[in-house]
């Protein structure tokens, strides 16, 4: 990965909250936050993935879960709950859900894999509008004055890193068989 990615650990009982944020302290910069409240005043744009526990006095994970995509983050929130997921989740909009007890393994790898996901995002957005750069120049303008071209020599290396760097994420990506089925879906409408 990138530079490095930080995590917004959110749970009302401060001993989970903490020790959740010692497990990914290794692999994240940390910050945790032990109500509603206090996760939106420690929310911003700096915040690549959110654990939001689902259950707090005051301001509910719920709550805050909307107001953080009301606001415009466009972070990645796991839901971290004792509740077992029921049909109101379908319209929230978190990227994952973890049911308690977790386990450090179970946590790390799906931290791992949502804060994954934001970077292959990143990388399809920056290797379609390369192409539809590609697509537009050559068809605006001759093969000789593309061959001439050095401009045009590096966009075609860049589209070039950026498969191969995309097809390597999907290689790593591939255990989690329908995320994905999703992108592949995703490649094949362009």
């Amino acid at each position: 990965m990138g530079d490095e990615q930080t995590v917004l650990v959110v749970d009302d009982e401060s001993q989970l909250a903490d020790l959740f944020a010692t497990w990914l302290t290794s692999n994240w910069t940390t910050e945790t936050a032990y109500d509603g409240t206090e996760a939106l005043e420690k929310m911003d744009a700096a915040v690549d993935v959110v654990l939001l526990d689902r259950r707090m006095p005051g301001l509910s994970g719920d709550d805050v879960l909307e107001k953080v995509r009301a606001q415009g983050y466009g972070c990645r929130v796991i839901m971290v709950t004792a509740v077992d997921p029921d049909f109101d989740i379908i319209e929230m909009g978190f990227d994952d859900y973890l049911v308690k007890p977790v386990s450090k393994n179970e946590l790390l790898e799906l931290v791992a894999e949502v804060a994954g996901r934001s970077e292959y995002e990143s990388a399809i957005r920056d290797y379609y509008a390369l192409v539809s750069k590609k697509a537009l120049l050559e068809s605006e303008k001759g093969d000789h004055e593309l061959a001439d071209s050095d401009e045009y020599r590096d966009l075609r290396e860049r589209i070039e890193d950026l498969e191969q760097r995309l097809d390597e994420t999907v290689g790593e990506l591939s255990t989690h068989d329908e995320f994905v089925g999703a992108f592949e879906d995703l490649r094949s409408e362009y």
